[in-house]
């Protein structure tokens, strides 16, 4: 007959804190690239460099993302879902506190403003509304924050909202005008009826720039 000390001992958790430890991973690359971004640009920006500044084996990094390109559609994702998350938490003191939030940091994140001085033709892509994953979760995200706040939440008016911070990646706003734009759109969105009509996927003759994900050059 055995007993209780003849039984394998499990390590309690053990999955979890390699589950955690992926994440940690897959954090300090994305925070990385983005350091990257922020000295070096896009362009310029090597998966060495990601490597290094992020300080895990480049094969740790190609175990996580095959191509530069899948490596910054995934930090784009990141932030856009990061942003959206702390937005939807201020969205029920109100739009304007959290449009203002997503407008003040649009306008200064570091590495888009790097890209906004050395590499404009990036910058217009990415100020573009268009389809892909990341622009599916920026919609996601934004309908979620004008519900939270009781705001109209169809299809239009998250990308009248949507438009308006995409214009803070291309030219950030002053405080006053961030204040301003914010309280416009929270009133004209609050007196809006709400519309049902559906965003229409991109046609092959839509102008805007056909690229997977958020587009980035290679």
């Amino acid at each position: 007959m055995s007993s209780p000390s003849d039984a394998p001992v499990r390590t309690s958790g053990l999955r979890t804190r390699s589950g955690n430890a992926m994440l940690r991973t897959r954090a300090a690359i994305l925070d990385g690239t983005a350091r990257c971004i922020e000295h070096r640009g896009v362009r310029k920006t090597t998966m060495s460099d990601v490597s290094s500044q992020a300080k895990v084996a480049k094969a740790t990094l190609y175990n996580h993302f095959r191509t530069k390109d899948d490596l910054l559609d995934a930090l784009v994702l990141s932030l856009i879902e990061q942003l959206a998350a702390e937005c939807a938490e201020l969205a029920g003191a109100g739009l304007a506190p959290a449009l203002e939030h997503a407008g003040r940091s649009i306008g200064s994140l570091a590495p888009l403003r790097r890209v906004a001085a050395d590499e404009p033709a990036v910058l217009a892509v990415l100020g573009a509304p268009a389809q892909g994953r990341s622009w599916d979760a920026a919609r996601r995200g934004l309908q979620t924050v004008l519900r939270e706040s009781g705001a109209p939440s169809d299809a239009v008016s998250v990308d009248v909202v949507l438009r308006w911070l995409c214009g803070h990646v291309m030219w950030p706003a002053t405080e006053a005008e961030l204040v301003l734009g914010a309280r416009l759109l929270t009133a004209g969105l609050g007196r809006a009826p709400a519309l049902e009509a559906a965003v229409e996927p991109a046609s092959d003759d839509d102008p805007r720039p056909a690229v997977a994900g958020i587009g980035w050059p290679s």
